[in-house]
């Protein structure tokens, strides 16, 4: 949504398992494990992925694998010196004069401060809920309604990329709009599976949501 993740946390998810099992993984192979549910936590996924293949990885171990190459070691740069937000400020900004923003992320504390404590663009989120703050994470909504409180969810708008989003904005009965882009892997069958869910729109980028906004301008969601 925020941040180009292809070389930061995907690229370490793939390079986990190849040093985990010493198997080669394709994005294909990757974007298939992304899209089931509960997944959103690249630490579980890695260890039901290294299960599969043959490998028996608890979720610490996992976890621990994964800050080498996400992190880095004394030896090698982490992966993390390639994050890219791709959100400008100004554009943050322009919402927020709008509406209430706030982030719900997957990120926990360490990895949310490193890339978002000097962007700009961060003061202007209200709350943000990373894995830290709940203790069941997507694809349970407990970090929407950290975020709702007693409001209405219907009056909120939750921007998503993965199938735990989707899920977690059904559960907490807010509006949810996905973002996908034509071209990426499996589009038909992820396009469909958050239809399925009830995303009341496919953008292709973060920015697109002013197409809606331009749409339903009487009663304005607060974006999330």
């Amino acid at each position: 949504m925020l941040v180009d993740v292809r070389d930061t946390y995907w690229r370490s998810a793939i390079e986990t398992i190849r040093y985990l099992t010493g198997k080669r993984v394709t994005h294909a192979e990757l974007h298939r494990w992304k899209s089931k549910p509960g997944n959103n936590d690249d630490w579980q996924m890695v260890a039901s992925w290294s299960m599969e293949l043959g490998r028996p990885t608890t979720y610490e171990e996992a976890r621990e694998a994964f800050g080498k190459f996400y992190w880095g070691t004394d030896a090698q740069p982490g992966n993390v010196l390639r994050e890219k937000i791709i959100v400008p400020p100004a554009q943050i900004r322009k919402w927020a004069a709008r509406f209430e923003l706030n982030l719900f992320t997957g990120r926990n504390r360490r990895e949310f401060r490193y890339t978002f404590s000097k962007w700009s663009g961060t003061a202007h989120f209200k709350t943000i809920v990373t894995m830290d703050d709940v203790k069941k994470m997507k694809p349970h909504p407990e970090g929407l309604y950290k975020i709702l409180g007693r409001r209405d969810p219907a009056t909120a708008l939750y921007l998503g990329d993965n199938i735990d989003d989707a899920l977690a904005a059904r559960d907490a009965g807010v509006p949810f709009a996905a973002i996908i882009a034509v071209g990426e892997h499996n589009y038909r069958k992820r396009a469909a599976a958050f239809r399925e869910l009830g995303a009341i729109a496919l953008l292709p980028r973060a920015i697109d949501v002013n197409k809606l906004f331009a749409i339903h301008r009487p009663g304005q969601p607060r974006a999330r």
